[in-house]
């Protein structure tokens, strides 16, 4: 994730905003400097983080690893790393033990579908600090949840696509109707709304967050059907992406939306991706590291969200035609609103089954 140039306003808004913090995440494989001075810290924490796909997924593993990397930076000596990458959940529980043996203090599976697992390692090790999200509910004392309101970077790229689209038809390729994807699918659907309320929304479900054939599959068949502007969450969606990109369509005027910054960085991206947004993890890191400073090792859900830096958001320059001056002032519109109070969209009385 291209997200070098805002790390000093993730660092200073997150003290600023929060005081003794409130993020949270973990990654990377690299040794840490040695420990730096420090009255209040001099701690080395060793975090673990378990991921389904990998680390340059240009996705949920790399936002959360591009994040873990900037975090170091920002904390030399205090942060030091390892990583499991392509763990289905039924093996994640053998790396985790692993991690516990080896003396790490953080235990991270980065994804709803290792709540399972993580829940009960918190219960074996209850001196570790163990994380997952996304998920809204408060764990056990040494557990940390965390969930992105990603409603609001669908919001975003819902009022890109209501307002670029010439077919007046949209797709939505998802991985499954939960978690951050669930929301980021709904502020979507609000934010093409917004300015475009005549627009038709097709919604679809890859049945998984790893599957690029599968989410490619249902790109082209909303492509076919129409949709001329689509949008996908988690990995999965690169398979989308693709799609958009794909020789067959090179008569058509197809534009995707991006829910990682990285992904205007692909080839199909540089063509393809007006915008894009992106889970600033480095925030999130700092975050965790301050509070076990505090001693505060778990039972939080920590929030992300654009008022408290946990996102990002960027245009794609090689395509900046595309982004009119209606585009630009409506988004800098609801960006300033997001900025300014969190929780400001409410995601919840979508209904697709009513589009």
């Amino acid at each position: 994730m291209k997200k070098g140039i805002n790390l000093w306003l993730a660092v200073a808004g997150l003290l600023l905003v929060f005081g003794p913090m409130s993020a949270f995440a973990g990654g990377g494989k690299e040794k840490a400097a040695p420990a730096a001075s420090s009255s209040a810290a001099t701690k080395v924490v060793k975090i673990a983080l378990i991921i389904e796909s990998t680390i340059d997924d240009k996705g949920w593993g790399q936002a959360m690893y591009d994040g873990i990397k900037e975090a170091q930076a920002a904390l030399p000596g205090r942060i030091e790393v390892g990583y499991s990458e392509k763990m289905a959940p039924v093996d994640a529980g053998s790396a985790a033990r692993q991690y516990a043996s080896q003396g790490y203090n953080v235990i991270i599976g980065h994804g709803a579908q290792f709540k399972n697992m993580i829940l009960e390692m918190a219960d074996e090790y209850p001196d570790i600090t163990f994380a997952f999200g996304t998920s809204a509910e408060v764990g056990p004392a040494n557990v940390f949840t965390y969930m992105p309101e990603s409603e609001e970077t669908g919001y975003l790229n819902g009022i890109i696509a209501g307002l670029t689209t010439k077919a007046n038809t949209i797709g939505y390729v998802g991985p499954v109707d939960g978690g951050d994807a669930a929301r980021y699918g709904r502020g979507f659907v609000l934010g093409i709304q917004a300015v475009n309320p005549r627009a038709k929304i097709m919604i679809a479900h890859s049945g998984s967050f790893s599957d690029f054939v599968k989410a490619g599959e249902v790109a082209h068949t909303q492509i076919r059907a129409g949709a001329d502007v689509l949008t996908g969450a988690s990995q999965q969606a690169i398979g989308a992406l693709r799609a958009v990109s794909d020789a067959q369509y090179a008569d058509k005027s197809l534009w995707w939306l991006g829910q990682d910054i990285a992904q205007i960085g692909t080839s199909e991206g540089g063509a393809k991706c007006i915008a894009a947004s992106s889970y600033n993890y480095t925030a999130v890191i700092v975050g965790l590291v301050q509070k076990l400073d505090a001693g505060v090792k778990g039972g939080e859900c920590i929030p992300m969200n654009f008022n408290n830096n946990g996102f990002v958001f960027t245009y794609n320059n090689a395509l900046s035609a595309q982004v009119t001056p209606e585009i630009r002032s409506r988004v800098d519109a609801a960006l300033t609103a997001l900025k300014a109070k969190a929780d400001t969209i409410d995601w919840k009385p979508v209904d697709y089954s009513k589009l």
